[in-house]
C-alpha cells in the first residue's frame, strides 16, 4: 500500500505548519489559556485558511475533502497544540453533511464551512462512561418542531458554539436533533480543562430543537468515529514534538561535564518513546483509512486505534517528563503542556480501558460468528 501523501496534501499540511509556526506560537497559546481557552480570532483564521470546511461539500462552501486530508491537518495542530476545537467542527461539517435534511445543510454548511458558526457535538451524560447506547435526555414533539431537555457533560468549548448535535430519546429510540445555544432553555457553565482549552456543562429545558436523524444512534457513531480519527491524528502531532523536545533536552542538558544524551539508560528509553511514536503514526493512518468502512468495521477500527494511541500518548507523555525532571511539570516549559495534551486527548471519545473493552468485546462478537 502507497502511504506517500500526494503534492495537494502536502501543500495543505505547509500551510497549516507555516500558520501554526508563524500565528499560534506558545506565548499566544498560554495568552488564550489565561483569556478563558477560546479565542474566536484564532478560529476564524483556522477557516479563513478553508479548514473548517475540509468535510463540507464544496456545492456548501467548503473543501470537500476527506479523512487523510483531515489526518494531516489535524497533525499540525497538535503540533501547535492548539486550543480551538476545529475537529469538532469538522465532526459537525461530516454528520450534517451527510445525514441532514436538504434544508439543515443548507443553512448551516455554509456559515461551518466559513467559520461564522461553530457546531459542536454534545452527547455525553454523567453516568454514561463513553457509553453511546446511554442516554436520558428526552425529545419530545412540539407543534410542527421538537423540544429536547436533558444534561450533557464536557462539551467542548460549550459556552461559545452557536449550536451543538444533542442525542435525546425519542418515541423509543435515540434521535440526533441540532440546538442553537441561544435558543431559550439552554444553560452553559463554562470552565477550563486540564489542558487549557474549555469545556461546558449544558443543560437544556424544553430547548427548541431541529431534527437531523431520527435513527440517531448509527450517526452518533459514526461522528464519534470521526472524532476519534481526528484526535489520533492530534496526538501523533503532540507526540512528535514531545518527542522533539526531549531529544533537544537530552542533547543539551548537561551532567558530571556530559549531555544526558550519553548516558546509554536514557538512549533506551528514548529508543522505546520512538517504538511508541511509530505504531501511534501506524494506527492513525489505520483510523483515517478506515473512516469510510462499513459500520462495524469501523467501529473496530476505531476501537483498536484509540486503545494503541492511548497507550502511546501515556507512555510517551510520562517518560517525557521523567526525562526531563522538575522543569517537565513547570508551567514555563513547553513540555508540561504537551504533557497536559496528551493526557486530555488519552480520555477524549473514550479512554484507553473503554476502547480495550471494546477491541475485546468485538473480537468475541466475531468469533461467534465464525464458531
Amino acid at each position: 500500500m502507497d502511504f506517500n501523501f500526494s503534492d495537494d496534501q502536502e501543500q495543505l499540511r505547509d500551510a497549516v505548519r507555516k500558520w501554526v509556526d508563524r500565528s499560534y506560537t506558545f506565548e499566544r497559546r498560554r495568552a488564550i489559556t489565561k483569556a478563558g481557552g477560546f479565542d474566536r480570532a484564532a478560529y476564524g483564521e483556522l477557516a479563513e485558511l478553508g479548514l473548517a470546511g475540509l468535510y463540507v461539500p464544496e456545492d456548501q462552501g467548503g473543501m470537500g475533502m476527506g479523512p487523510v486530508e483531515a489526518m494531516v491537518v489535524l497533525e499540525e495542530l497538535g503540533r501547535g497544540i492548539v486550543l480551538e476545537p476545529l475537529k469538532h467542527a469538522l465532526v459537525a461539517g461530516g454528520v450534517l453533511g451527510a445525514y441532514a435534511p436538504q434544508a439543515v445543510r443548507s443553512a448551516w454548511l455554509p456559515k461551518i464551512a466559513s467559520g461564522e458558526a461553530l457546531v459542536v457535538l454534545a452527547h455525553q451524560e454523567r453516568k454514561a462512561r463513553y457509553r453511546l447506547d446511554a442516554c436520558e435526555a428526552q425529545a419530545t414533539q412540539a407543534g410542527g418542531g421538537w423540544k429536547v431537555s436533558g444534561e450533557k457533560s464536557v462539551v467542548p468549548a460549550g459556552d461559545q458554539p452557536d449550536a451543538f448535535l444533542v442525542p435525546a430519546r425519542a418515541n423509543g429510540k435515540i434521535a440526533l436533533f441540532l440546538v442553537e445555544r441561544q435558543a431559550q432553555g439552554v444553560g452553559t457553565r463554562g470552565y477550563p480543562t486540564l489542558e487549557g482549552a474549555r469545556a461546558a456543562e449544558v443543560t437544556l429545558r424544553d430547548a427548541a430543537a431541529t431534527l437531523v436523524s431520527e435513527d440517531g444512534l448509527p450517526v452518533l457513531e459514526h461522528a464519534v468515529d470521526i472524532g476519534i480519527a481526528c484526535t489520533c491524528a492530534e496526538a501523533v502531532g503532540a507526540i512528535d514534538r514531545t518527542m522533539q523536545l526531549t531529544a533537544e533536552y537530552l542533547n543539551t542538558r548537561k551532567q558530571f561535564g556530559v549531555t544526558l544524551a550519553t548516558f546509554q539508560a536514557l538512549r533506551h528509553r528514548m529508543a522505546d518513546m520512538k517504538m511508541q511514536q511509530e505504531l501511534a503514526r501506524s494506527m492513525s493512518y489505520y483510523a483515517s483509512l478506515k473512516l469510510n468502512a462499513p459500520p462495524e468495521e469501523r467501529r473496530r477500527a476505531m476501537a483498536r486505534a484509540k486503545y494503541q494511541l492511548g497507550v502511546a500518548m501515556r507512555f510517551v507523555g510520562q517518560n517525557s517528563v521523567q526525562l526531563h525532571g522538575g522543569i517537565g511539570v513547570t508551567d514555563e516549559y513547553a513540555g508540561s503542556h504537551y504533557f497536559k495534551k496528551l493526557t486530555q486527548l488519552e480520555l477524549e471519545f473514550g479512554d484507553t480501558l473503554h476502547h480495550l473493552g471494546e477491541v475485546s468485546a468485538r473480537m468475541q462478537d466475531t468469533a461467534g460468528v465464525f464458531a
